[in-house]
């Protein structure tokens, strides 16, 4: 069950070929997909050659194999974390009994519901960085978007196979809509906000990688708790290949900041921008932004949704296994800020509709961990700046603060003080002026920077970083 069949039209370690009427299915659907490859995918890139990482098995030990691909010519396919006949399920009223490996009757509804907003996350994504590459800083860099554009696209054919294999004609058709909602498009937009929000130039980029690809990892990490196996073998397996988007957003903005910082000592000024790098409170808005629009994503911090998805056995907790308690909640609390009256509160809300709060509160941590290593580089270079995650509650669209003005230190604002301070802490129209303005083209040169960001600690694939990761032809 573990390697992947590369011989098959679509590869699979899922026994494809057993099924003809789910083949021929996903065959149907397979030049939909090629062909929205080829319009919102990466621009200009069918005739180079890239080194990317594709998978070989689904188990730990050999899952990735590196070699050039040209971008058309990527096996994408379908690819499930090995099926253990053991497993039972760990959280909601069905706790203990086997997983399923069909759908449950009264719950098919709520679980393609899940399966959609997942899945139309991923091509989202690939559409708002179609254009990254024409100003790419490195070829270090563009070979990691790219990387990270073929893996969303593959997490699409994950929960399209499931929409086919599972749930009949109503799953085609959403498979289908999937291919015709586009990122930021005022008739057919995607399903979720942040991912209709435009990632014009790196700095976005890096952030969008770190703290809106984290938000998948969360949201993955939950739905690899589901009952439905199937779902959670998936996700389990996209776990695997969604590390590295952190990865390439945890140390780019880390080699920005250190950018920005020999430039500072280099220059002995407080501001980089004259000397082509980008200024530390320049990315604490860009920080404070993209922070905000992803706490979004985990939804209302009092959800009967999110009570149903649990008490169902559809959608657990991050770490599930890991936390001591009944994994029912029926009579447990959780912490809760909300705004009422004016003024933030807390509240001990019943915990089966807090779960999604206690979903952002994980990430949250998680996040910090990486603000934590950003300010290890600051400091390294003696500069006294401070990176700093804004409040749960500034800038926020969806939930009790949404429309509230709160400033990134949680303090509760009039509308004039937000209007006054609002470019403090948030990128205003002259600051993604200036980060466009160093978005010069692509630094196709192996071993050679754009002047705002400094090189990577080291290559991929125990490969110098002067290695070719891209070959144009």
């Amino acid at each position: 069950m573990a390697n992947i069949d590369y011989n098959q039209r679509i590869p699979n370690n899922v026994d494809l070929a057993s099924d003809r009427r789910l083949q021929r299915a996903l065959e149907a659907w397979q030049p939909a997909y090629l062909q929205w490859w080829r319009d919102l995918g990466p621009e200009g890139t069918h005739e180079i050659e890239v080194y990317l990482r594709t998978a070989i098995s689904a188990d730990v030990s050999g899952w990735a194999h590196f070699d050039y691909v040209k971008m058309p010519d990527y096996r994408w396919g379908i690819f499930l974390a090995e099926r253990d006949p053991e497993r039972r399920i760990g959280f909601g009223d069905f706790k203990g009994e086997p997983a399923w490996q069909e759908v449950p009757g009264e719950a098919r509804g709520t679980l393609r519901r899940l399966i959609v907003t997942q899945g139309d996350t991923e091509p989202a994504s690939v559409e708002q960085q179609r254009f990254l590459g024409h100003t790419a800083p490195s070829l270090f860099d563009l070979r990691n978007l790219f990387q990270v554009n073929v893996e969303e696209g593959r997490h699409l054919w994950a929960m399209v196979y499931l929409l086919h294999a599972y749930f009949g004609r109503d799953g085609r058709e959403e498979a289908d809509e999937m291919l015709r909602r586009h990122a930021g498009d005022p008739d057919k937009p995607r399903i979720l906000g942040a991912f209709n929000e435009r990632t014009p130039d790196w700095l976005s980029f890096f952030m969008f990688t770190f703290f809106t690809d984290r938000d998948g990892k969360y949201q993955l990490a939950s739905l690899a708790e589901s009952g439905f196996d199937p779902l959670a073998r998936s996700c389990r397996f996209m776990l695997t290949e969604e590390a590295h988007h952190m990865f390439v957003g945890d140390s780019g903005v880390s080699r920005i900041v250190e950018r920005a910082c020999q430039v500072m000592r280099e220059h002995k000024t407080e501001d980089p921008r004259p000397h082509g790098a980008i200024d530390l409170p320049t990315i604490q808005r860009y920080l404070n932004f993209h922070c905000s629009v992803s706490l979004d994503l985990f939804g209302q911090e009092l959800s009967t949704n999110s009570a149903n998805y649990f008490t169902q056995s559809l959608k657990g907790r991050f770490n599930e296994g890991k936390i001591d308690d009944d994994h029912k909640l029926k009579e447990s609390v959780y912490p809760v800020l909300q705004f009422a009256e004016g003024r933030i509160i807390r509240i001990e809300a019943p915990a089966l509709t807090a779960v999604n709060e206690r979903l952002r509160s994980d990430y949250i941590t998680d996040c910090q961990r990486g603000v934590d290593r950003w300010n290890k580089v600051i400091a390294k270079y003696g500069i006294p700046f401070t990176l700093e995650l804004p409040h749960r509650g500034f800038n926020r669209a969806i939930g009790s603060f949404a429309g509230v003005r709160i400033s990134p230190k949680g303090t509760v604002l009039s509308e004039e003080d937000w209007q006054r301070r609002r470019d403090e802490w948030l990128p205003s129209d002259a600051d993604r002026a200036f980060i466009v303005s160093l978005m010069g083209p692509a630094v196709t040169e192996p071993g050679k920077m754009a002047s705002w960001i400094a090189p990577p600690a080291k290559g991929l694939d125990d490969k110098p970083r002067e290695f070719e990761y891209v070959r144009f032809n």
